[in-house]
């Protein structure tokens, strides 16, 4: 972004940074204020993965479908002075997310955060675990949307053993 003051004519610029952090370790365990995303199909079903977790934590189903969201669309509840995404990837449970469907639901998040003030997002490796994308390119989708913002996202991942055992207990 690139103004010029009034007074002085001389060029102020103002540089958008925007972050992607890696930590190691259970993402409910982030700090509250930050808010939290992750993919989901429009029959809202969140029967496995961390889709599941998020249903029994956070709830409001009913909330989540009055939304009416479709694949490329992000719909969103508010629990504790936080915003809580949820990326509509693909059209049912059963099938995979394409990255078009990712890219655009990551789209609309980030005008909700930037409507909203959100400034930071802690998220798992979204699309990666059970719909199985390629964290390359997904991280490379995250970068190509949120440069433009001073929005931080951090990336949990579960320490290698956990999350074996995890995927292995909500393979379909």
């Amino acid at each position: 972004m690139f103004s010029v003051s009034s007074k002085s004519r001389a060029p102020s610029f103002t540089y958008k940074i925007w972050t992607l952090k890696y930590v190691t370790g259970d993402l409910f365990s982030c700090p509250r204020d930050e808010s939290l995303a992750h993919c989901i199909s429009e029959d809202i079903r969140m029967g496995a993965g961390i889709a599941e977790i998020f249903k029994k934590r956070f709830g409001e189903v009913l909330t989540l479908k009055e939304q009416k969201k479709v694949p490329g669309q992000c719909a969103v509840l508010t629990h504790d002075q936080r915003f809580i995404y949820y990326l509509i990837t693909k059209k049912k449970a059963s099938q995979k997310p394409t990255y078009d469907n990712l890219r655009k639901s990551l789209e609309d998040m980030k005008s909700h955060c930037l409507q909203n003030g959100v400034s930071r997002i802690s998220i798992p490796r979204i699309g990666c675990g059970l719909d199985r994308l390629q964290w390359s390119k997904v991280s490379q989708i995250l970068e190509q949307v949120f440069k433009e913002t001073n929005i931080t996202i951090t990336v949990y991942s579960l320490p290698k053993k956990e999350e074996t055992t995890v995927m292995k207990e909500n393979m379909r």
